[in-house]
């Protein structure tokens, strides 16, 4: 004899898996499944919210799912079944997407919500003010670098990180200002060097001041050993 409760599950479990099948997924959401991770390499932390957020926004506009994570395509009611699944579909596709791109700090913040723009919502109210304070931060460091001990390509490292990470935070540094920092962080022994990029009536690149600060070095270095020569009678 057959059970009731069995015939009535197999029927539900039959409806529901012909329904899916008439549901196709967008070629255009495969590939962004496929693929995000090879177009976005860095996963998000509190440090690179800015970045993180243009490449995911391009990504998903150019696919055509950008309008999920803003909101303006809301969820069709679940009157309209087949629209309803499909939505439902997209969208959860969309937040395991952008959890693969998402480091394991940050998910912890955001593993509750339910929708991909309820996620990139609370993202942006969590991080994006940290992205603020971190620039300001960074541009103080870079305002206050200072060579010390360090090696002229050490010294021109350290200020080229510094640029990067506030590029990295949305930030921005005027090339005319990265130079009047690296030129300010300089020791007394490169004051004559400093004195002639400032009264220069030429333009002076990142490149060329790079350039020639590791050939003053070298200047620097060789006048100090001809002051103290090395012989081998001492």
């Amino acid at each position: 004899m057959t059970d009731p409760n069995s015939a009535t599950q197999s029927r539900t479990t039959s409806t529901l898996s012909s329904s899916m099948a008439n549901i196709v997924i967008p070629p255009a959401l495969k590939f962004l499944m496929s693929n995000l991770k090879l177009i976005v390499h860095t996963q998000l932390t509190t440090d690179n919210y800015t970045i993180w957020r243009l490449q995911i926004h391009q990504t998903f506009a150019a696919n055509g799912f950008e309008r999920y994570i803003a909101g303006t395509i809301p969820c069709p009611s679940e009157s309209s079944a087949e629209d309803h699944k499909l939505w439902k579909l997209i969208d959860q596709n969309l937040i395991s997407a952008l959890f693969s791109t998402i480091s394991p700090s940050v998910l912890p913040y955001i593993l509750h919500l339910k929708t991909s723009r309820e996620i990139w919502q609370a993202l942006e109210l969590r991080l994006q003010p940290t992205n603020r304070s971190r620039i300001i931060q960074l541009k103080n460091e870079l305002h206050n670098v200072q060579m010390r001990d360090q090696s002229v390509a050490q010294y021109l490292g350290k200020v080229k990180s510094l640029v990067d990470n506030i590029a990295a935070a949305g930030g921005y540094v005027d090339t005319e200002d990265i130079i009047l920092y690296t030129l300010k962080g300089l020791p007394a022994s490169f004051n004559p060097f400093k004195a002639a990029i400032r009264i220069s009536p030429l333009p002076v690149t990142l490149e060329s001041l790079y350039s020639l600060l590791c050939s003053e070095e070298i200047n620097l270095q060789t006048e100090i050993h001809q002051e103290n020569p090395i012989t081998s009678e001492q």
